[in-house]
């Protein structure tokens, strides 16, 4: 914007007498179906009219006499040093040269350009199809119409602005995938702008290359349009992509060690669209086995109790119309921990401490080696030389009850004879022995043995 100069700046040098009869005009810029307010001033007038008249040379005004029938153009302010009139829903065929004159003589004119902004249409995303597949290359198309000067369009992706088409232009557009997919508009990578029929405002369109994924789904993809007539209300269209494709397992377990008789709730987590048909939990490839300790619900697999019979593979499998997907978990049960009951005397001698153990978790604490005991190899000499009292002892009890059985055995040395035996020296037949022996009875008390 900025004020008309007289024709001859020279003039008015030359003759600062007149210098303040030359009229002064601003040039205007108005958003479509808004009010445009056009003033002429002049400095200094000796009793000359001024008129305002359109660019096709119509006279609007002629001091406070309207000449022109058009009920959008109404006077605002007449008198010798000004002439304002407004111009009311204004439309863009009221764009164009406007002109002061102030009859003198010559006549002097000052000339503003009135310049009308075509606001642009809401936008509209097409070459969406629902929904979407995994693996897809979809392109969606943004227009928007009535815009003058051209408007700019814009792609976010929830929210957040996608630069890439931007760069197009400083790139070379036949390595990127979104400047391909828009040079059939005009080879450079940026939005196409096609002039309408009318010939005063532009159709503008913006293309955008997706190669879908799972990622995309439920994603909304929003085209905004950038426009000088667009102060307060940006104009924008958002389309939210539907993107089925087939499910992932996977398999959550809260214990590390699963130990005998502990609670196990194993979660089957499977996302898919459409959604998986309930899961399907298998043992070994098999049925589950015991459906009284194994709890189905839903997703879950819940074990009340573990036991060894319980190891193996587990599998769980999830599918829709796209595909199926499935995950294992091996379950191993260890043992339970078993806590001795303490005992209630206490011990003759002081117990030893464990010298692995002691190794094992406190090789490193130096509190440990730093506290122990200053008599405890005291201790250990006292018990090793008790123990070898008694062993002592035992070996020589044991080499004297050897002694005396020997002695014993030894005197009882000797050949001994029956009855039958005794009488036998002289008799002919066993008969005549028996009763020799008898006979010989009466001396035996003469043939005892003593022993001392």
């Amino acid at each position: 914007m900025g004020f008309a100069s007289p024709p001859n700046p020279a003039d008015k040098r030359l003759y600062k007498g007149i210098s303040g009869q030359y009229p002064l005009v601003q040039n205007m810029t108005v958003t479509e179906g808004g009010t445009a307010n056009l003033t002429c001033r002049v400095e200094y007038n000796d009793n000359t009219s001024l008129q305002w008249s359109n660019p096709a040379q119509q006279t609007l005004f002629f001091g406070d006499k309207k000449a022109l029938r058009d009920n959008r153009i109404e006077l605002v302010h007449a008198s010798w040093s000004e002439l304002t009139i407004s111009i009311s829903e204004v439309t863009l065929s009221d764009e164009g040269m406007y002109t002061c004159s102030l009859f003198t003589m010559p006549v002097r004119t000052a000339k503003a350009y009135l310049t009308v902004l075509g606001v642009p249409e809401k936008p509209e995303i097409n070459g969406l199809t629902k929904p979407a597949m995994e693996g897809d290359h979809i392109t969606l198309t943004c227009i928007t119409q009535g815009s003058k000067p051209a408007a700019d369009l814009r792609w976010f992706r929830n929210e957040k602005e996608i630069k890439g088409l931007l760069r197009c232009k400083k790139k070379n557009p036949a390595h990127s995938a979104e400047c391909q997919a828009q040079r059939q508009f005009n080879g450079d990578g940026e939005s196409a702008k096609e002039v309408n029929a009318s010939g005063k405002t532009f159709t503008v369109r913006s293309s955008l290359q997706l190669h879908v994924d799972r990622n995309d789904d439920g994603v909304a993809y929003t085209c905004k349009v950038d426009h000088v007539a667009l102060t307060q209300t940006p104009q924008q269209a958002t389309e939210v992509l539907e993107v089925h494709y087939a499910p992932r397992v996977e398999i959550f377990h809260p214990l590390d060690i699963p130990q005998e008789g502990q609670y196990l709730k194993l979660e089957c987590v499977s996302k898919g669209n459409p959604s998986p048909d309930p899961v399907l939990w298998t043992k070994d490839g098999g049925e589950l086995p015991d459906l009284d300790r194994m709890i189905v619900e839903g997703r879950e697999l819940t074990f009340t109790s573990l036991n060894k019979t319980d190891n193996g593979t587990y599998r769980c499998e999830a599918s829709n119309h796209l595909g199926t997907s499935s995950a294992e978990y091996v379950l191993y049960v260890y043992d339970a921990p078993t806590n001795l009951p303490p005992s209630t005397t206490p011990p003759l001698h002081p117990i030893p401490p464990d010298s692995t153990a002691l190794l094992g978790t406190h090789a490193s604490d130096p509190t440990v080696t730093g506290n122990r005991d200053p008599n405890a190899v005291g201790q250990h000499g006292t018990d090793h030389a008790l123990i070898g009292g008694v062993v002592a002892v035992v070996v020589f009890v044991t080499l004297c009850l050897i002694i005396v059985l020997g002695r014993y055995l030894a005197r009882h040395k000797g050949t001994y004879l029956t009855n039958e035996a005794k009488g036998a020296d002289d008799a002919p037949d066993a008969d005549t022995a028996i009763i020799n022996a008898e006979g010989n009875h009466a001396h035996a008390e003469e043939k005892k043995e003593y022993f001392i």
